[in-house]
């Protein structure tokens, strides 16, 4: 072997090192990243509610800042040239999202207009965010074997579940022991959980600076526009996925801002009810999540995202049968079954339908598009639900809406979907049947044997 091989081979050894040592990396990183949402975004509504926000302000809340944030991330390319770097960007704008919470506690002080300043410094939030999302797909992209994205990010999705479980639980036991004291009392509570949200995030930004780049530059030849992209978008597989996700995300928050107002204003619930409920839907990620990239792995990326997204519907609308605590824990639990499985699909989605140059605009052009899809519902979203019809509440009312127009979404656009790779055939029903029995009640067994006999077809 020439000295040549050698030297390739031990290059190449070091890279896989390197890039093991990464993804554990990453691992940590979105464990802490996502305690920081734990503890502090998760709450912004119910601070939100605390400082006397309206129904409109808790729908922009909701909303606009994440919005702002996917529509810029159309500079995500320039700033990528710019830093010569996805790493340099990522851990950049990680830092200073982190920071946010500093200003976002001390809205309490201002005696103007709080809950607006709330929606600004949250909007600086999203931003910062958000605009490191392309960069960070295109990094671990290429960090991550195409054959393995969906049990890779499975299971990185049950751990950061599990830590977003933890710091909910956490934060919602500090609220709740403030709950009932003065109003400097109860603020004390909101400081405490933002202060430990920025420490989480500073930790995540110390795990994302230690991974490996591998080698990128970002290839003018591949760039295009964002109108060219909406022209071909009906034609191309990519494109029809983005608008499906588009009309999803404008259904999904006809309803979405108004879950925190309307346990904590109409039905009452205390702060560790509120966050009881909330997390059990981060109970049913953490469970399904790591065993539907497995199905997304062998039976394809659209199968799944087909069978969750009929499924989904039906999520807002069971809010409107009762409003029990132990049916709401229960609606909530199928409600992250459910997300599970499509957000694992529609993540594979993306790395399936995109190549490496063009994915880190492909990424870009998705999030604004969403991004002016969830403004649009959550502002229409706000001024329905205060008709107060005369049959329901104006709640219940979009609820029932966000649940018909998402039915709508996956009729019209499911159907033309294709899967890009080869894959494993089976039907609905067997699908879902293998999930749900790699899911026994004990706790998440990975790996069972519906999903290891990976020769035999169905």
């Amino acid at each position: 072997m020439s000295s040549d091989q050698t030297g390739a081979g031990q290059d190449d050894r070091r890279t896989d090192h390197r890039v093991r040592k990464s993804l554990r990396h990453s691992m940590t990183d979105g464990a802490f990243s996502a305690a920081m949402i734990g503890f502090g975004e998760s709450f912004f509504a119910a601070y939100a509610i605390f400082l006397k926000a309206s129904t409109l302000q808790v729908g922009l809340l909701s909303s606009l800042p994440q919005a702002l944030g996917s529509l810029l991330q159309v500079f995500s390319n320039r700033l990528i040239r710019g830093l010569a770097s996805r790493k340099r960007l990522v851990v950049s704008a990680a830092l200073i999202q982190g920071l946010m919470y500093v200003p976002v506690a001390l809205v309490f002080y201002f005696e103007n207009l709080p809950v607006w300043n709330l929606i600004f410094f949250a909007c600086l939030y999203w931003a910062f965010g958000m605009i490191l999302g392309p960069a960070w797909n295109s990094w671990m992209g290429d960090l991550v074997a195409e054959d393995r994205r969906g049990a890779y990010f499975g299971m990185r999705s049950k751990i950061t579940g599990a830590a977003t479980f933890a710091a909910m639980l956490a934060a919602g036991y500090i609220l709740q022991a403030h709950e009932y004291g003065t109003t400097n009392a109860q603020y004390r509570g909101f400081v405490i959980i933002f202060a430990l949200a920025l420490a989480c995030r500073m930790s995540s930004v110390l795990f994302l600076a230690k991974q490996y780049e591998p080698p990128y530059a970002v290839i003018r030849e591949a760039e295009f526009g964002f109108i060219e992209f909406l022209r071909q978008a009906r034609f191309r597989n990519y494109g029809l996925f983005v608008l499906y996700l588009g009309v999803m995300t404008f259904a999904v928050y006809l309803s979405a801002p108004f879950f925190a107002p309307y346990m904590l204003g109409e039905l009452g619930l205390s702060y560790l009810a509120f966050t009881v409920v909330n997390a059990a839907a981060i109970v049913a990620k953490v469970f399904s999540m790591p065993v539907w990239g497995l199905a997304a792995d062998r039976f394809g990326a659209r199968r799944v995202l087909s069978l969750t997204g009929l499924l989904m519907p039906l999520v807002p609308v069971l809010w409107l049968a009762s409003t029990k605590l132990s049916w709401l824990i229960a609606i909530q639990l199928y409600a992250g079954f459910i997300w599970g499985g499509f957000e694992v699909a529609a993540f594979s989605f993306i790395f399936d339908t995109t190549t490496p140059p063009k994915r880190a605009t492909c990424v870009a052009y998705f999030n604004m598009i969403n991004g002016a899809a969830l403004i649009s519902g959550a502002l229409l979203g706000s001024v329905i639900v205060r008709l107060d019809a005369a049959f329901m509440s104006g709640y219940l009312l979009v609820f029932l809406l966000s649940g018909l127009v998402r039915l709508g979404a996956s009729l019209l656009f499911l159907p033309r979907l294709r899967e890009v790779r080869a894959v494993e055939t089976i039907g609905y029903s067997r699908l879902f049947l293998k999930v749900v029995s790699s899911m026994p009640a004990e706790g998440l067994v990975y790996g069972l044997i519906p999903f290891r006999r990976r020769g035999r077809k169905d």
